[in-house]
C-alpha cells in the first residue's frame, strides 16, 4: 500500500543544489576537484608551514603579473604582435544583487534568532545557539583560521562522497542518535527548564 512506503530520500546531488558545485564536490568533475585540492594544499603549506605572509604573497603575485603584462604589451607594440588576451573583467549588476539578497537573508535570519532569544525568551533556541558557539570556540582554540578553512575544504570533498555512498546506513544511525538526543532533552526540559521562571519581574497592578 502507498501509506506503508518509506519516504523518498533526497539525493546528495540535489541537496547540494544539483549544479556545477555539486558535480565538483561529488567528484563527477574529478579534474576540477584535484585542482582545488592541490591548490588548497599548496596554499596551506605555503602560509602555514613555510611561514609565508599572505599579504606579501598576494602583492608579489600581482606585481609579477603586472610586470609580465606590461612588458608583453610593450613588446607587442614594437614587434607588431597581438596584445595580451585579457577578458573584460567586471562584476555584473545582477551578480551584486544576487549576493546582496543572499547576505540579506542570512543577516535577517541571525537577527530573528537573536530576537527570539532576547525578547521571546526561547530557552531551547538559547541553549542550541550557546552549544553551537561553544563548540565553535572550542574547535577554534586548536586551529587557526587558515587551518580550519583547509580542513573545511578537505571535509567538503570527502563527507558528501561518503554520505552519498553510505546514505542509508548513515541515516539510520543519525535517526537513532536524534531519538537519543530528543529523549535526553525531554528529561532536561522536564527537570530543569520548566522550573526556570519565564519572567523574573511581575507586573505590578496599577492602583
Amino acid at each position: 500500500m502507498a501509506d506503508s512506503m518509506p519516504p523518498r530520500r533526497i539525493s546528495v546531488h540535489q541537496a547540494l543544489g544539483g549544479g556545477y558545485v555539486s558535480d565538483v564536490l561529488l567528484w563527477k568533475k574529478w579534474s576540477v576537484g584535484v585542482a582545488v585540492l592541490l591548490s588548497s594544499t599548496a596554499l596551506w603549506f605555503l602560509f602555514e608551514r613555510a611561514g609565508y605572509n599572505p599579504l606579501s604573497f598576494v602583492a608579489n603575485v600581482l606585481l609579477l603579473l603586472v610586470v609580465i603584462l606590461f612588458f608583453w604589451a610593450k613588446s607587442a607594440s614594437l614587434l607588431n604582435r597581438p596584445l595580451p588576451p585579457l577578458p573584460d573583467l567586471e562584476i555584473s549588476e545582477n551578480s551584486v544583487v544576487i549576493a546582496a539578497d543572499v547576505l540579506r537573508v542570512w543577516v535577517n535570519q541571525a537577527l530573528l534568532i537573536a530576537r527570539d532569544i532576547a525578547i521571546g525568551r526561547n530557552l531551547k533556541l538559547f541553549f542550541q545557539v550557546a552549544l553551537v558557539l561553544w563548540v565553535a570556540s572550542y574547535i577554534g582554540s586548536f586551529f587557526n583560521f587558515l587551518t580550519l578553512a583547509y580542513v573545511g575544504v578537505l571535509l567538503s570533498f570527502s563527507v558528501p562522497v561518503l554520505y552519498d555512498k553510505y546514505q542509508h546506513h548513515i541515516d539510520d544511525k543519525l535517526c537513532v542518535t536524534h531519538k537519543m538526543i530528543q529523549t535526553q532533552y525531554r528529561k532536561i526540559d522536564e527537570n530543569v527548564l520548566k522550573k526556570i521562571p519565564m519572567s523574573l519581574n511581575k507586573e505590578k497592578k496599577v492602583q
